[in-house]
């Protein structure tokens, strides 16, 4: 009778489990907390790799400006993985053994112009130190170009891999990412190779992640190998894009992603040149920018989910607002306990984990976490326009950055009202974004039914590579079938 009674329970539970987690697993809100929850996991651990190198190195400022440049040279992955994941959606990069052979060609090509980059670093490092602030570490600073090539072999692999719908491997790489990162930098710099050791953990970790996701795409490519569907695609290495190609058709994905990387970062760079007389204020404002930041990285996290999603609605005709209001949504709900930390605890925050000569820049921080709260909102409102191809508001943002370092640069050395300046620039630049996006669509793109067929059978691939049914990837083929796009 007793065994009976536990067994009930567990029946009920193993039926409540067997009819909702499918519903969880494919829910649109589900996949975008996901991928947040994966950046916010990702950031989690830079903040400790933050912590360790504050405590490690005499010269953290040093760091933070070289991490700076490298994030503003990473753009061009950022845009190109959104690119990626666009045209994989649509099938365009090939289809299982299709996508690995394209995938091969273009790593092949990137493997030829980092080297040559490389060399040209290597040769000009002096001038690289110098314009970043960093003239006590030349070679750090040849690490910047290396490490940004190898971050576009990976944001390829990463909007392969979203493409095709396995979003849990996106998640997965960005938190092995900051770990290796962290591993790899503070075993350097404690064996004595300082500001160059710990940054040498940026390219090390790309190149572990780079090829935990070929392998996952390889894992894909043997589950897509159904020759039904296969042919069915229509799609074959022959018809996929060029790299070169590709990165054409990226501009727009590139220009905005310049901009967004000059107002996440140049104010390291600028607070790097405008306290060099005081190096424990460049070390505080550093330490304390580091910490404000920890909302972009959530938005980062948010888009991945929002540039596919936004692209395969788009295609079916359908509303793509309330895609930004989710990630939006995620950005505020993560947003109230930080602020509340930042207005009532920065001090405490900032003794907890930094050293005494680096808590000259604690009343920074409420400002700065305002600041890039709303570059977060920013940030998910231009991946949300590039998704819809929209480029006109692209003249306009680009003034405020390009007006961003001018006004830095002349700025307060007071490091509270330096970072007034950042909020003010910050607020503006949203007003400007939220005009252009908010802006209906006077006429849904109409998908003619070949485009439809396309999508649907690529989606219906990637979704069942993945592994999910009819989860993001099969979302577009039911609504197909049924006649909604």
């Amino acid at each position: 009778m007793s065994t009976l009674r536990s067994e009930k329970p567990a029946g009920r539970i193993a039926s409540l489990r067997q009819r909702y987690e499918p519903m969880l697993r494919e829910s649109d809100t589900a996949k975008a907390a996901g991928l947040a929850l994966a950046m916010i996991a990702n950031n989690v651990i830079a903040l400790v790799a933050t912590v360790v190198f504050a405590h490690e190195l005499t010269d953290y400022s040093s760091l933070a400006a070289l991490i700076s440049y490298f994030l503003i040279l990473s753009v061009a992955g950022m845009a190109i993985q959104v690119a990626t994941a666009r045209e994989g959606v649509l099938g365009n990069l090939g289809v299982g053994a299709g996508l690995i052979v394209t995938l091969k060609r273009w790593t092949r090509t990137l493997a030829y112009v980092t080297l040559v980059l490389t060399v040209l670093s290597v040769l000009l490092r002096d001038q690289i130190a110098q314009a970043v602030g960093v003239t006590h570490d030349p070679w750090a600073a040849a690490i910047g170009i290396p490490a940004g090539c190898l971050w576009v072999e990976i944001s390829i692999l990463r909007g392969a891999l979203q493409g095709v719908g396995d979003y849990k491997s996106v998640g997965l790489s960005l938190i092995g990412e900051q770990a290796v990162r962290l591993a790899v930098g503070a075993t350097l710099a404690a064996i004595g190779l300082g500001v160059t050791g710990a940054y040498l953990g940026t390219p090390f970790s790309f190149i572990a992640v780079g090829i935990y996701c070929a392998t996952a795409l390889r894992r894909y490519a043997q589950r897509a190998e159904d020759p039904a569907l296969a042919a069915a695609a229509g799609t074959t290495p022959e018809h996929a894009l060029e790299l070169w190609t590709h990165f054409k058709r990226a501009w727009a994905p590139i220009a905005g992603l310049i901009v967004i990387a000059i107002l996440q970062n140049i104010d390291l760079i600028a607070a790097k040149h405008r306290f060099t007389d005081v190096p424990d204020l460049a070390n505080s404002y550093a330490a304390t920018a580091v910490a404000a930041k920890v909302l972009v990285w959530v938005a980062i996290g948010a888009s991945f989910y929002l540039v596919p999603e936004v692209s395969r609605r788009r295609a079916a005709g359908e509303d793509t607002r309330p895609v930004l209001a989710k990630a939006l949504a995620i950005i505020l709900v993560c947003a109230v306990p930080v602020l509340l930390i930042f207005a009532f605890g920065a001090h405490q925050l900032l003794a907890a984990v930094f050293k005494p000569d680096q808590l000259k820049a604690t009343d920074a921080l409420l400002p700065l976490g305002l600041a890039f709260t709303v570059l977060a909102a920013t940030y998910l409102a231009i991946q949300y326009m590039l998704a819809l191809k929209r480029t006109w508001f692209l003249l306009v943002i680009g003034a405020v950055a390009i007006a961003e370092p001018i006004l830095l640069l002349n700025a307060s050395r007071d490091p509270s009202h330096f970072a007034a300046v950042v909020l003010a620039i910050q607020a503006v630049g949203a007003l400007v974004v939220f005009a252009f996006a908010l802006r209906p669509e006077r006429r849904p793109p109409a998908a003619s039914p070949a485009l439809i067929r396309k999508v649907g059978r690529q989606t219906e691939m990637a979704g069942a590579a993945a592994g999910n049914g009819s989860g993001a990837g099969g979302e577009i083929l039911s609504d197909t079938l049924s006649g909604r796009a």
